[in-house]
């Protein structure tokens, strides 16, 4: 499937909470959803409190779908307390590359 939206966050947990983001982060429901087509999550290496999110679909519209459901909902609300202040999103789309954990 091709990416045709996507995008680049960058967030910043409270101090000292990285681990919980990225655990909640790689517990999203959007990484069983088949129009997320990519969704990978690292972090700083010498800011171990910033994390990095990249996300493409396979629309904009289904993203926009994804993140009107309940699971979703529930996500951004556990994150919002884990954020110290407000994520940076840029413009990207995935065109390919590797990945192996």
């Amino acid at each position: 499937m091709r990416v045709n939206h996507g995008f680049h966050a960058t967030m910043t947990a409270r101090p000292g909470r990285g681990d919980e983001l990225i655990e909640l982060l790689l517990a999203a429901p959007s990484m069983a959803n088949e129009d997320c087509v990519v969704f990978l999550v690292g972090r700083s290496a010498g800011r171990p409190d910033t994390v990095f999110v990249t996300e493409g679909w396979s629309s904009q519209e289904a993203h926009t779908r994804f993140f009107a459901t309940p699971a979703a909902q529930e996500l951004v609300a556990a994150l919002q307390p884990l954020l110290a202040g407000e994520s940076a999103y840029v413009d990207e789309l995935p065109v390919g590359g590797k990945a192996s954990f």
